[in-house]
């Protein structure tokens, strides 16, 4: 086996009895595909790959009621995109802010799709997944800055979006779940 295999190889080995079994398929054809891991890479190729990646575990994609591609403004002027996600049309839907995992480097809102058409379906709120500026292109404090804009954004603009923001939650995935920790969110 190549360096690459064996890692995921031995990883499989040691911790095989804490797998599902979906999950080792998964982690068997990574290992058999035979791909360089993501951190030899340079950022851009990294991104390309993770795209590509994206949908392994298979999970149908859900149809929502809404979803919706929006641009949402920064303190410094830049426009982010944005997703928002709901499983009805209903207005005063709890929101959930989301911002993707990748290790702040790879990662977008495609990435993370049906994880967020997941969560509205099953939640039964609104979902606005960030696709916040990546480093190293943006370093530090920047995917930072970009979650607080849109915290700012769904206070701003709930109104015409239909968006509770009484029922306000923030998450993330990874490297996203620290866009939102330590901050002062009020």
């Amino acid at each position: 086996p190549q360096p690459t295999e064996l890692c995921v190889l031995t990883d499989l080995h040691i911790h095989h009895t804490r797998l599902t079994p979906q999950m080792r398929g998964v982690l068997q054809g990574m290992a058999r595909a035979g791909h360089p891991p993501l951190h030899t890479r340079t950022p851009q190729e990294a991104r390309i790959a993770y795209q590509a990646g994206a949908d392994v575990l298979e999970v149908p994609k859900a149809a929502l009621a809404r979803v919706e591609d929006l641009q949402i403004p920064t303190r410094d002027g830049a426009q982010l995109p944005a997703r928002l996600y709901a499983p009805s049309t209903d207005k005063g839907l709890p929101v959930l802010l989301y911002t993707h995992g990748g290790g702040f480097t790879i990662g977008n809102i495609a990435t993370h799709d049906i994880l967020c058409r997941e969560l509205a379906r099953l939640a039964g709120c609104m979902v606005v997944s960030l696709d916040y500026r990546l480093a190293p292109e943006h370093p530090y404090p920047a995917g930072i800055d970009d979650a607080l804009a849109v915290l700012h954004w769904s206070a701003d603009t709930a109104p015409d979006w239909g968006i509770d923001t009484d029922r306000l939650a923030v998450a993330g995935s990874s490297a996203g779940g620290v866009r939102f920790k330590n901050k002062n969110l009020s």
